[in-house]
């Protein structure tokens, strides 16, 4: 990305995404910066009291009387700072900022379950993963600290200059000299190190997407011998991430050498016309040792400022990322409420495309599937197949046209009552990593361990799981890889068969498996589909022979509809489907000729 591009965002925007990622504690955050900001005023009047102190001390004859008046003052004012500072740190130490962690990371949970799934697509894992977990913790943790010493470094100056304006007008102005001489540097440092870190944090995304990548598919790596040096991809990303760490570095190096630099620039000056005012007797030496004292106790954070920048872009860069996944849509439930009369579906003129592409993936579709009867999807791939299951389970919502179940539009339905109508068993499984039991419990949460054994022997897998040696207690591992394919299929029917949705959506759940195991996962899914409404994507023509009717879908468009023996009879594109498979079964099965 062109640095050129990009904006320095304004505290308001800072403030505005530390509220949103505060949520309920919103309230807490503000009186936490209102305390602050008191603290820094009764800090800059402490220093300020530095003035009438020493005018006090120095005076011929020293008036102690007031020297002890304006040293309470002093002490006041410090010990004001020091309670108010301590009351806005009770947002971390009373244990509020572990709330908002915990309430944000909740809450972008409960948003990526609502995201639109066209939408979850562009993220990978390693960048959602970077978002829930150190995103948040770089975005919350530095929270306080960062604000209180910000909010310091600038209102302990103002507080000061203002006070000093008072007393001598030329002491304020030389003492202010130092601020816009530091604002360029400032605009500079967080333009080129703002984005730069937006950059790392991509990388980094991108690094653990590949690091998670390259674990779940290390066996294959291994067999191709792609591993270690020879993993391209997960080498480029560790190398890209590398050199943008590396820019990330310089360009906060300069900045931050000018700034230290500046400041001290300016506190020479100051001095030099502090001193010269002195010597032409038009400033006091009790003003001139007060505007030194205080002149050096803020210099310094000042000088330091440029490297606080550093971890104030690291908030804001997490505070964007955050933003980034919130500020997603879900999809709108229009109202009123249709509650569904029945679970049959429907299709009415129904054109969709992807998100980025021109052609349409499906094209003015219609159809209505009765309840409780079997249909089958057919075609070639990219034929449309998934696309209507993805509609029906409203991954996306159709540009045209409306998607029924039971006669009420589904864009009527809140997504809980959709998904309690809808069971999928896809093709690829996945199982999470905890006991084969809480696997199977997905289907239902609360349902008794009696009912997911009962579960488990109607979808043909109690007996294999009793053999394993912690029985249902067992492990299943990442995406189930301590099982076979056919016992992974039988585990997630198990699930369906418990969570018992009248629709069930079969992506070809066989087509992957060997003969003895697509003979038990077979089973299994007729005890799933009986008395239900069933859809089913198939591979093999051979599995759907007997359906209510089959949808041949070609290039987004349905072109045929009826049932087996009638589109043989058409002559259509499902008998051509039909010819070209028994063609390669029979080439499969033909001999080997003998060696002559």
């Amino acid at each position: 990305m062109s640095h050129a591009t990009h904006t320095i965002p304004t505290l308001r925007e800072t403030y505005r995404r530390m509220l949103m990622a505060a949520g309920s504690e919103a309230p807490a955050v503000r009186r936490m910066l209102a305390l602050f900001a008191l603290g820094a005023v009764a800090q800059g009047l402490a220093f300020a009291c530095f003035f009438p102190l020493l005018r006090a001390l120095l005076a011929e004859p020293a008036d102690l009387t007031q020297a002890w008046i304006w040293l309470g003052v002093m002490v006041a004012a410090t010990v004001a700072d020091l309670i108010l500072g301590w009351l806005g740190h009770g947002f971390e130490y009373g244990g509020a900022i572990a709330d908002v962690t915990h309430d944000l990371r909740r809450r972008l949970g409960r948003q990526l379950r609502q995201m639109p799934m066209q939408a979850l697509a562009r993220w990978r894992t390693g960048d959602l993963g970077a978002v829930l977990g150190g995103s948040i913790d770089e975005a919350v943790a530095p929270m306080g600290t960062l604000s209180h010493v910000i909010i310091r470094m600038l209102v302990v100056p103002l507080v000061v200059i203002a006070v000093t304006l008072a007393i001598d007008a030329r002491m304020a102005l030389a003492m202010a000299v130092i601020v816009p001489m530091a604002v360029p540097i400032y605009r500079w440092q967080r333009r080129a190190s703002g984005q730069e870190r937006r950059d790392v944090a991509e990388a980094h995304g991108r690094t653990e997407s590949d690091i998670v990548e390259y674990t779940q598919g290390l066996a294959v790596l291994r067999t191709l011998g792609q591993t270690g040096a020879k993993a391209q991809r997960l080498q480029e990303s560790l190398a890209h991430l590398r050199e943008v760490q590396a820019k990330a570095l310089m360009a906060g190096l300069w900045p931050a050498l000018l700034m230290a630099g500046l400041v001290e620039i300016g506190l020479l000056v100051v001095l030099a016309l502090g001193g010269t005012w002195v010597t032409q007797g038009t400033l006091s030496l009790a003003a001139f040792a007060a505007m030194l004292v205080i002149v050096m106790r803020f210099s310094e954070p000042l000088a330091l400022f440029s490297e606080l920048t550093k971890v104030f872009d690291l908030m804001e860069v997490a505070l964007q990322r955050m933003d980034q996944v919130l500020a997603v849509a879900p999809l709108p439930v229009t109202a009123p409420a249709q509650p569904p009369s029945d679970h049959d579906i429907a299709f009415d003129g129904v054109t969709f495309a992807y998100e980025g592409e021109n052609a349409p993936a499906l094209k003015d579709v219609s159809f209505h599937l009765p309840a409780r009867s079997l249909t089958a999807l057919v075609g070639p791939s990219g034929s449309g197949k998934t696309t209507v299951t993805r509609l029906i389970m409203r991954f996306a919502d159709p540009r045209a046209g409306t998607v029924r179940i039971g006669g009420a539009d589904i864009r009527s339905l809140s997504s809980d009552a959709l998904a309690a109508r809808l069971s999928v068993v896809f093709q690829d499984v996945y199982l999470f990593d905890d006991t084969i039991l809480e696997n199977i419990r997905m289907g239902r949460p609360d349902a008794d361990d009696a009912a997911v054994v009962a579960a488990a022997q109607a979808a043909n897998c109690h007996d294999f799981i009793r053999r394993l040696p912690d029985g249902y207690a067992t492990r299943v591992g990442d995406i189930g890889g301590s099982l076979s394919g056919g016992e992974r299929q039988r585990i997630s029917i198990a699930r369906a068969i418990l969570k018992d949705a009248p629709i069930v959506i079969l992506d070809e759940p066989t087509a992957a498996l060997d003969t003895e195991s697509e003979r038990a996962v077979q089973k299994a899914i007729d005890a799933l589909v009986r008395e239900r409404t069933v859809l089913v994507i198939a591979h093999r023509l051979s599995t759907v022979v007997g359906a209510d009717r089959i949808l041949v879908f070609d290039d987004g468009r349905l072109v045929e509809m009826a049932d087996h023996r009638s589109l043989l009879e058409a002559g259509g594109r499902y008998a051509a489907l039909w010819t070209a498979q028994l063609r390669s079964k029979a080439w499969h099965a033909a001999p080997v000729p003998a060696d002559v």
